[in-house]
């Protein structure tokens, strides 16, 4: 099934999907079509695939600008949607996968991510406990280095993270 970059008419189809899968998610906040529609508005939607079959949007993955104090040319993945009724057949991780690999050659130093580490175990994300995020559980905030030093410090997502979650 093709990965494609989202094209602007897309904006509605993604934000559908993203509330099907998360919707009723014990882990969800609801925050999460929200954040991409923000990271959108303000430029910070620095890379956005999508994965169509028959036409139609069946996942979509969004990465974003971060910061970590020393550290430059870092990005975060999420949120990452997958249609419910499609999920846990490797849809997501091709996503990731290619995801990845766009921006390792764009000269990313690296990409993390907040979640569950059984995830994203398989597409080489690791905590080694040196990133933190508002006191959450070290093993939950993980990252994949493509070049330069691994990274010590607190992650800072785009500004779209805190501001969903303070509308929502």
């Amino acid at each position: 099934m093709p990965i494609r970059p989202e094209h602007p008419f897309d904006d509605s189809a993604i934000n559908d999907l993203t509330i099907r899968a998360f919707t009723g998610m014990p882990y969800s906040a609801g925050t999460e079509a929200p954040i991409i529609r923000l990271l959108r508005r303000s430029g910070d939607l620095a890379l956005s695939l999508v994965m169509e079959q028959d036409g139609a949007i069946i996942g979509h993955v969004a990465f974003s600008p971060i910061r970590i104090e020393g550290h430059a040319n870092w990005f975060g993945l999420g949120p990452i949607a997958v249609e419910p009724a499609r999920q846990r057949r490797g849809i997501g991780k091709a996503l990731i996968e290619k995801g990845l690999e766009i921006l390792k050659g764009r000269g990313a130093a690296g990409v993390a991510l907040i979640g569950d580490p059984d995830v994203y175990r398989s597409s080489g994300f690791a905590s080694d406990g040196r990133l933190t995020y508002k006191g959450l559980e070290s093993r939950f905030v993980q990252r994949i280095v493509f070049f330069g030093p691994d990274p010590e410090g607190e992650l800072h997502f785009a500004a779209a993270f805190d501001q969903a979650a303070i509308d929502h």
